[in-house]
Parts: structure tokens; sequence; C-alpha cells
């Protein structure tokens, strides 16, 4: 038996198209017997031919396996990549990379009564990365434009407190710059985002009346949504508020991974902690400590609220903080592209006569993999 990748040429064929001649010949002579006959009629010859017609197809189709002879494909050359020529030039131009390692550490200053402390310069600050000073390029203390998340607590133990929170989130947005854009997520046993992006805060404040407190709290999970969602943002500065209750009883997510996730995403975090005197579970025992442990991760800070009457003023306290910072650039020294954590160190050198402040700030970056 012949093998498909086998080229020789088969003998095979010639045999059964001499098969297929003789039953041609043989239905041919037939036919001519019946028009000598008188019961001939044009009918009669139409379906003799049809019959015809079909045989001789069906046998001119049939064909053994092996005599199939495969013709070896023909594959295309591959092209080589032709590099960019600039006309009027005899050299290549390659395309140029531009290589640029700033990194940016946005960094509040309180006093003890802890009030915001602004009007410092450029020169009451040092820089360090894992203990080696460096250069501050850039200062900023303006206020520029922000791209602002909002987590709220619908859970069922926000309901003697959900609608002082969301006039606490009402305050919050009164701070904001005509150029910020805001997204919300609210989450119970799960977090769900009610509003994308936008600049407008009547949207915002619309949505919250759907907050409705019910459920188990997932705050590790409204996390972890809240920071994929900033990859979307459109400004260099970012941020999140979570306004809740107490600690998460419900996430798919530990308080590792969050933790991780927040060192590695350039996004600062405030939180609002609404807790009672007493502390009905262990999750709520352990949320203050969850709260500020996240939040100093990112430069950020929480604000434990026991009497909810005052949430209206933490909010607008936090929203012309994030809104009154200094911005520290610089250039490392040592650049190494191995996708470490580069722990980072603020410190300040207050003009004389002010008393001990306190410096809020992000405690490092993942350097680079490539």
């Amino acid at each position: 038996m012949a093998r498909l990748n086998d080229w020789r040429w088969s003998p095979r064929p010639a045999l059964v198209r001499s098969v297929c001649l003789a039953q041609h010949q043989s239905a041919l002579l037939r036919l001519c017997k019946i028009l000598q006959t008188e019961f001939f009629n044009r009918r009669t010859l139409f379906a003799l031919l049809l019959c015809t017609l079909i045989a001789g197809s069906a046998n001119a189709q049939t064909t053994d396996v092996n005599d199939i002879h495969v013709v070896p494909r023909e594959t295309s050359k591959p092209v080589p990549k032709q590099e960019l020529v600039t006309p009027g030039f005899t050299t290549h131009v390659r395309p140029m990379k531009v290589d640029v390692d700033l990194v940016l550490v946005p960094v509040t200053i309180t006093d003890p009564m802890n009030r915001l402390v602004t009007g410092l310069e450029k020169d009451n600050f040092q820089l360090f990365e894992s203990n080696s000073a460096q250069e501050i390029r850039t200062f900023s203390s303006e206020d520029a434009p922000v791209s602002l998340g909002v987590i709220f607590d619908s859970s069922g133990s926000m309901s003697s407190k959900m609608d002082r929170a969301k006039d606490a989130v009402i305050e919050f947005f009164k701070t904001a710059n005509p150029q910020d854009e805001f997204f919300m997520i609210t989450f119970s046993d799960e977090p769900e985002q009610v509003s994308d992006f936008t600049t407008s805060v009547d949207e915002i404040q619309n949505k919250l009346v759907y907050a409705v407190p019910r459920k188990r709290t997932a705050l590790l999970d409204a996390i972890y949504m809240g920071i994929s969602k900033m990859r979307q943002a459109k400004f260099a500065k970012k941020a999140l508020l979570i306004i809740s209750d107490g600690g998460d009883n419900h996430s798919r997510y530990t308080e590792g991974e969050i933790k991780a996730l927040v060192k590695e995403a350039d996004v600062m975090i405030y939180a609002i902690g609404i807790y009672d005197r007493y502390f009905a579970s262990s999750e709520e025992r352990l949320g203050p400590g969850l709260l500020s442990d996240i939040t100093e991760l990112t430069g950020g800070r929480a604000f434990t609220i026991d009497n909810p009457n005052d949430l209206a003023d933490v909010a607008t306290k936090i929203g012309i903080e994030l809104r009154n910072q200094y911005v520290l650039g610089y250039r490392p020294t040592k650049i190494m592209r191995d996708g470490k954590w580069r722990k980072i160190k603020v410190k300040l050198m207050p003009p004389k006569g002010l008393p001990p402040l306190r410096v809020y700030a992000r405690t490092g970056y993942y350097a680079p993999a490539e």
C-alpha cells in the first residue's frame, strides 16, 4: 500500500479510468438499442441520459485513499525586518527610548494638634533611599488635580451611621478641584462599582442615595477593586478615601495580599474609621489597626471617629490635606532594575521656633524590573 508521503508515481489510477470507460461504453450501447425501438420517446431519452451522467460522475469520484498524491506545500520565506530609513540619510534611524527615573513622594506635615503645616520650603526636607541621601530635584506644594475613589461601607453594621457617612462624603467633595475626577465603590458582602470616573460631584451624590446597609463586610476586596480601578486614572496624583465602621469579615483577599498590593500601587489611601465604644467582634477590634497599617504604607493616614457627628469635619480636613501636600521628586543615585523594594525616608528640618512636627510619606516603592 502506497503511503501518503510517497512521491513515486502509482499505476492504479490508469486501472480505475479503464473500468469507468468500459461502463460508459456499455451504457451507450444500451441507449442505441432503445433508439431503434418503437417505444422510444423524448422523456425516456432524457431519463437515460441523466442516469448515465450520474453513474459516470460517481465512478469518476471513486478514489482510494492510497491514490492521493500530496503536493509538497510551498512555504514562503520569512521577510526580513526592514529598519526605518529616513529619506536623504544613508544611516539607519532607530527609535529613541527616553528613560526618566523620577520618583515622586507626596508628603504631609502636621503639628502636635494634628493641624496641617504649610509654607515649608525645599531646604526643609531631606530624602533618603536605603539610607543613601538623594538630591531633591523637584519640589511642589500646589493644588494639582486628583483622581480619587471613594470606598463606602454599606454593610449591615452601618445602619445607625449611614446618613452621617453620606453627609461626610458630600462635605469631602466640597473641597474638590474642578478638574478632579472621581469614582465610587460600595461594599457589603462584596464590592460593587456604582459610579465610573466622572467630574460630576452630583453624580456621585445621586448614587449615594441607593446605598442601603445590609449583610457583611468585604473591606479588603473593596480596596483591591479600588486599586485596580486606579489603572484607568487620568492624573498622576491618585488617592482612595475609605469610610468604614470596622474590620473585614467576608473578603477573599488576605491582609498580607492587600498590603503588598498597596505598596506596589502609587495610590495614597486615607480612611475614616467609625467605631462604637464596644467592639462586638474580633474583626471590629482589629479594624483600627488594619486601616492604620494600610494607609501609612501609602503616605496617607487613618482617622478614628467615636462620635459620628464629627464625620463631616474630618472629611473636610482630609480633602484640604490631600490638596495641600508637598511633592518631592528625585532620581535615585543608584539605579538597579531588579524589581525589589526600595525604602524611602523623609526627614524634616523645620525652621526654628516650631513645635515637633510629624511627617507622613510613602515608605518606599518597587524598582522597575527591566
